[in-house]
């Protein structure tokens, strides 16, 4: 009932209302001050209740003055009635979004439903207040007498924060407030198209912030129309709640470099002092309370305090962490392979949903040998169903997300596929990590390589261009240089539309190179880079494929030619291999150093090889300093000159490999020096180096690094081989 006669029912309640109010404070013969002390309201709270165009009063509100006034239980109920009627009709204009906070199931507003032992159906466990809270009530508090407010609540996941903000409206929705979740279809879609809209007396809930500010595209944009809303009194009050991890928090905070640029300076004042930290645990008086309700009979608390007691992470154990870090850890090999893989896509930019195949074909390079020749054929379905199992009925260390089926003319292609390696038609599921795996992955493996697996699989399997376009990043930052070729280049292939043919994809998979190379014969544009120059290769006209790979290079793929020489040298040009591969140094892309070194070794040319060493270390590509010491030995670096080098241009593994290289001239003391000095900043390769030259030394000798090693796990990138 939002037209004009839904206003007027609306109007005529309140006018009621406040009638009954006002006859009876002239009759009591009382000041609105002294209504207000009998009530112990405020007196801007008792203004405005009394108001012809005030807001409409809190129940409590109501329920204060009526008793201050001594009117009987009856009137009071009448009261409270004529408050409800007002309020359920909406004040918001009619396109206004958002629904009554009341109707809203806090599940679906993302509130972590709780874990139970026993997995038996529970509703949410009695609410515990710590000091945050104070605050939200505070932001509540002033949204009720008419000023809009924003918080946005910081901290680990599972600690509390979405629950927090779900229990501060509930006084709002006393109140008749509306809430607007921006979901659909995207969460920043939603943003951008609907928070122009918002009405007065609306919560905007931005849980997990970090999609709405942090989306590359929208997100200073969202900050801003956001900051327009807080500030624009015709919609006022408004209460914005959001809730970020701290790493999202110190993102948007960190000042660019002053020659940087600044992709979150709308972020960054839209969240200046509208921050509100939630901490990891609980402390003593918050537990003592959870015990309290636990002994009056809340078993959610009861059973969660049976854990955390001792620790104080109540909110974690409530939310069924535990369970999942324990399924994690314990899990079968299959299973945590599947996990990790998630995990490293997590953290190195890949979204919220993986692909099935994505994540099977990443986890083969996660098992040993023994564990990959243990695994039945369908591993991959089963190891995918025990990660979806749920943790007591309620979390699971993966959530399946199946897509809604397409209804579409039969031959049709699945809108928005790429022909070539992506499916081609039907329907994938995908899947999402857990968020605390998720924080966990980032907290335990941020200085772990994935294996080769993971890059192959992700160039196979994901479509995003801006998920590939980050894991080349991060591909590139552990030297995996041909990798991140590789994963910029299927960007490039996705953003234009293109790849592989289909057809010439479909007879190379079904075993027709030479078929496939003539049908692709006429896709001559680079963007079909190296994958039609392959094609081309396996039919023997190598001089087709030179002139793809050519092609190829000029458009980007740097490593075209690598391959390019590769090429040549088959057929015998090997200077002109020599040639390709000193260009390809030059442009500073790593892989080219092992060929470097090849080809240098064939055509006896050391000096000329030691020239190439020191322009691609010019170039930027530091790695090649610590080979340049380790073909020539311990001699050409004594002082460990080219190794201090290579650290300072980015290479943090060079400083071991010199030590290594002491090892091997017999230099023992020399080795132990350079791995001390690199154990110290933490580095656990260089830990296990250490334990490994001090474990037969004697007690003199004896170090505490042996006992670090133990909870390390050898984290440093090497350059590709």
């Amino acid at each position: 009932m939002n037209g004009p006669r839904g206003q007027s029912d609306r109007q005529q309640s309140l006018v009621l209302l406040r009638s009954i109010l006002s006859d009876r404070l002239a009759s009591a013969r009382m000041s609105r001050t002294l209504l207000a002390a009998r009530a112990g309201l405020g007196r801007t709270t008792v203004h405005e209740a009394l108001r012809t165009d005030g807001n409409v009063p809190s129940a409590e509100t109501v329920a204060a003055l009526a008793t201050a006034l001594g009117l009987p239980e009856t009137q009071r109920r009448e009261l409270l009635e004529l408050r409800r009627s007002a309020t359920d009709l909406a004040t918001a204009p009619e396109t206004a979004p958002g629904r009554p906070i009341r109707t809203w199931d806090p599940h679906v507003l993302e509130v972590h439903p709780a874990s139970t032992a026993d997995d038996s159906p529970q509703t949410q466990p009695g609410y515990v207040r710590r000091a945050h809270d104070e605050v939200l009530a505070n932001a509540v508090h002033a949204a009720q007498n008419g000023l809009s407010r924003m918080l946005v609540l910081v901290g680990s996941s599972s600690t509390g924060k979405t629950r927090a903000c779900w229990e501060a409206v509930q006084p709002l929705s006393d109140s008749g407030w509306r809430l607007w979740h921006p979901a659909d279809p995207t969460r920043s879609e939603a943003a951008v198209t609907g928070i122009g809209r918002v009405g007065p007396h609306t919560v905007v809930w931005l849980n997990e912030a970090q999609h709405y500010l942090g989306n590359p595209t929208t997100g200073e944009h969202i900050a801003a129309a956001l900051h327009t809303l807080l500030n624009d009194p015709d919609r006022a009050p408004v209460l914005v709640l959001g809730t970020l991890w701290q790493e999202y928090a110190d993102r948007y905070a960190t000042l660019p470099e002053p020659d940087g640029t600044d992709p979150y300076s709308r972020v960054r004042e839209l969240l200046a002092y509208r921050t509100l930290n939630v901490p990891d645990t609980f402390p003593s008086g918050a537990l003592a309370a959870a015990a309290a309700l636990a002994g009056a009979g809340d078993e959610l608390l009861a059973d969660a305090l049976t854990r955390a007691a001792a620790h104080g992470r109540l909110a974690q154990e409530l939310a069924g962490a535990p369970e999942l870090l324990r399924r994690f850890e314990h899990g079968a090999p299959r299973t945590r392979a599947l996990l990790k893989a998630a995990m490293d896509a997590r953290r190195l930019g890949v979204g919220l949903h993986q692909p099935q195949d994505f994540l099977v074909t990443a986890a083969t390079g996660y098992l040993d040998e023994h564990e990959w020749e243990e695994l039945p054929l369908d591993w991959g379905e089963a190891a995918l169903a025990n990660a979806t199992r749920r943790v007591h009925g309620k979390l699971a260390p993966l959530r399946r997300i199946d897509p809604r089926r397409t209804h579409r003319p039969l031959g049709w292609p699945a809108p928005g596929t790429q022909a070539g390696l992506s499916e081609a038609a039907g329907l994938v599921s995908s899947f999402r990590l857990a968020d605390y795996l998720d924080q966990h992955g980032r907290a335990i493996r941020w200085r772990l390589c994935p294996p080769a697996s993971f890059w192959w699989a992700a160039y196979a399997h994901l479509d995003s261009p801006d998920d590939l376009d980050r894991l080349a990043e991060a591909a590139e930052d552990r030297y995996r240089m041909e990798w991140a070729s590789m994963l910029r280049n299927r960007a490039v292939y996705l953003r234009a539309g293109g790849g592989l043919t289909g057809a010439a994809q479909d007879k190379e998979q079904g075993g027709a190179p030479q078929e496939a190379g003539r049908t692709a014969t006429d896709d001559t544009d680079a963007g079909l880079g190296p994958a039609l120059a392959r094609l081309r290769a396996q039919t023997e006209s190598w001089k087709g494929a030179e002139i793809l790979y050519r092609q190829a290079a000029e458009a980007g793929y740097t490593a075209s030619r690598t391959e390019l020489a590769r090429l040549r040298e088959q057929h015998g040009d090997l200077k002109g291999a020599e040639a390709l591969v000193q260009r390809a140094a030059v442009a500073a892309h790593g892989t080219v150093v092992a060929e470097l070194t090849r080809l240098g070794e064939q055509g006896g040319d050391t000096k000329g090889t030691d020239a190439l060493y020191r322009q691609v270390a010019e170039a930027g590509y530091a790695a090649a300093l610590t080979e340049l010491a380790r073909a020539h030995g311990q001699e050409l670096d004594p002082a460990g000159v080219f190794a201090r080098q290579a650290v300072d241009a980015g290479y943090h593994a060079a400083l071991t490999e010199a030590g290594r290289m002491r090892e091997l001239h017999g230099d023992m003391k020399g080795a132990r020096g350079i791995y001390r000095e690199v154990a110290a900043t933490g580095d656990a390769t260089a830990l296990a180096e250490l334990a490994r030259l001090d474990e037969h030394a004697g007690p003199r000798e004896a170090i505490e690094f042996p006992r670090q090693l133990a909870a390390a796990e050898s984290t440093l990138p090497h350059p590709p081989s």
